[in-house]
């Protein structure tokens, strides 16, 4: 076994909160309880089309799959808050909402940096016995559950990481590593018989306190699936774009979240509830431009134009029937049904008014 110096903890903190990181923390590699959960996970289908998440399943329950001298695992948070609106602020019909973590860079970008100037420290400190392996969201790694155990958070009733100081408003990154490392303690959970979180999902996501159905999550639907939106889903989706917020903006832990010092998730230009009748007008390549570096790139012009078309048709505003219309013959079979979903609800919805204001003013028959 490497011997560690007493002094390596405290000197790795310090040289994480240097590189920007507000959060650190060590867990052990362990077998814990929540691993076993996953596979019946998987197995109630909540995973939706994400076979990703079935793939390398030994890896993910067991970090020695990944490294098999591994120890310790390092977990780093950063924060991405920032003072804009909340999602459920935003009022104006025309304006859509993408997720506040895809305002600026692509996060998988930033931490993986900051992982990477860690790993060399490490290299650097201990030597040739040094082993690491590092992921940001990628690797079969089981990532909360790690950063639970290094005591970054507990899991929220909407299966966030919610730390008792910052909130949820964060990201997460692990070093996997051969050093047996002073460990920290997983924090308790501190939600106690809140569940606004749980009641202000639209799409009634989760199933039941701390178990999301990912499948009728919008954070899924607007990014992960590729095909046709289920059309029971469409309406509850409203403005979202890309990602959601809601169930993170309803919760008491963040009135007071700490806002993020990194550059680069700062809000890009036109990033904070954009103008849908811009959106629609994006090309492929505009696309690409508008949202390089960006995580919003994930959901791929095709997914992305199919979530403003349903955007665009729960918006109520028959200005933007011209628009929606345009789709309808698209040579994607996707965006033109979507199209013609989304013109029958403006549509419909203008039929609504009308007799709205029928029953409010009733015409006079002389």
């Amino acid at each position: 076994m490497i011997t560690v110096s007493a002094s390596l903890k405290k000197e790795l903190q310090e040289f994480a909160r240097a590189h920007g990181c507000e959060l650190f923390g060590i867990a052990p590699v362990a077998l814990f309880d929540e691993l076993e959960f996953y596979p019946k996970w998987l197995s109630a289908g909540y995973a939706g089309n994400m076979a990703y998440l079935h793939r390398q399943l030994p890896k993910r329950l067991d970090a020695r799959q990944i490294l098999p001298e591994a120890k310790s695992v390092i977990v780093i948070g950063v924060i991405y808050h920032t003072p804009q609106p909340l999602s459920l602020e935003i009022r104006d019909p025309e304006r859509g909402w993408i997720s506040r973590y895809a305002w600026g860079d692509d996060y998988h970008d930033v931490l993986l940096r900051k992982l990477e100037a860690l790993d060399g420290f490490l290299r650097t400190r201990v030597g040739a016995e040094y082993q690491g392996k590092f992921y940001v969201d990628t690797g079969p790694v089981l990532d909360r559950v790690f950063a639970k155990y290094a005591g970054i958070g507990w899991f929220g009733k909407n299966t966030n990481l919610i730390n008792q100081k910052l909130g949820s408003w964060f990201f997460i990154g692990e070093l996997l590593t051969n050093l047996a490392l002073e460990i920290d303690a997983p924090p308790p959970d501190r939600c106690g018989t809140c569940q606004r979180c749980l009641d202000a999902c639209p799409t009634d996501a989760f199933v039941a306190p701390y178990v999301l159905d990912a499948s009728r999550c919008i954070s899924y639907l607007t990014i992960e699936l590729r095909g046709v939106i289920p059309d029971e889903l469409r309406a509850p989706l409203g403005n979202h774009l890309f990602g959601c917020d809601i169930c993170q903006d309803v919760c008491p832990w963040n009135r007071k979240a700490a806002v993020t010092e990194t550059p680069e998730f700062l809000p890009r230009p036109n990033a904070v509830a954009p103008r849908l009748s811009e959106l629609a007008e994006l090309s492929e390549e505009d696309f690409r431009q508008r949202f390089k570096n960006s995580p919003v790139k994930r959901a791929k012009w095709r997914g992305f134009m199919r979530n403003v078309l349903v955007a665009l048709g729960n918006s109520g505003e028959r200005a933007f029937l011209e628009i929606v219309k345009r789709f309808m013959d698209h040579s994607d079979p996707m965006l033109a049904e979507t199209a013609r979903w989304a013109a029958q609800r403006l549509q419909t919805a203008e039929e609504e008014k009308r007799e709205q204001e029928n029953v409010a003013f009733p015409h006079e028959f002389v």
